[in-house]
């Protein structure tokens, strides 16, 4: 597929020979009073992920999941994502890497929210387009992190020559619709009454990005 730089990424050669993607720091944002990094996920940002996901598992329809992850399941699923379909976080605090990294003397790094990319479908026609999953956390949501993650997931893609991007959207998640809309996507569709949590029926808005007509 077709590669493009970005100056945040590169691609390597893993040790079984295929191409992986390495995500590198890309410049701070402001969020609040600290500014937010975008950096590859790594082990010990597991547990941050778990509370961050299972707050919405129980609080929330972000997630059609029903029941919260336990910490070995966090890891297997971190653990599981490599190339392109790693995991990236948002962090504010200390630069020095993650948290278990982080000196006692100075601020750690604080994980506020996750994103990663998927595989759209299993056929193979599907290969050029991929789908993605943002979370925040909750006392971070509407600070700009959301739109820091989707904007690397977006780079990523367009780096790694993938043709589209897919987002799978509880259709009531207004400000998640917003943000998606803000990036480039749009709605392409409303696939009603697919899912059920909180015991009441949940539709679901497809958004789409086609990369080559994202806003720059």
């Amino acid at each position: 597929m077709r590669r493009v730089s970005v100056p945040w990424m590169s691609a390597y050669p893993s040790s079984d020979g295929a191409d992986r993607a390495r995500v590198a720091p890309r410049p701070a944002v402001a969020s609040g009073a600290h500014k937010v990094r975008i950096r590859a996920a790594a082990a010990p940002d597991a547990d941050a992920i778990r509370t961050i996901y299972n707050y919405e598992v129980l609080n929330s329809t972000a997630t059609f999941d029903l029941v919260p992850r336990s910490l070995g399941e966090q890891q297997t699923w971190l653990a599981n994502r490599s190339g392109v379909f790693s995991a990236v976080v948002a962090v504010v605090g200390s630069s020095t890497g993650p948290i278990a990294a982080a000196p006692p003397s100075r601020p750690r790094e604080e994980v506020v929210g996750f994103a990663a990319l998927s595989p759209y479908k299993e056929r193979a026609a599907y290969r050029t387009t991929v789908e993605d999953s943002i979370y925040v956390r909750q006392d971070r949501q509407g600070l700009g992190v959301g739109r820091a993650l989707l904007t690397s997931l977006l780079d990523l893609s367009e780096a790694s020559g993938f043709h589209a991007v897919m987002a799978r959207i509880e259709a009531r998640g207004v400000a998640s619709r917003a943000l998606h809309e803000a990036c480039g996507f749009r709605l392409v569709g409303i696939e009603r009454e697919v899912g059920r949590k909180f015991n009441r029926w949940l539709d679901v808005a497809v958004m789409q990005c086609v990369l080559a007509e994202r806003p720059r």
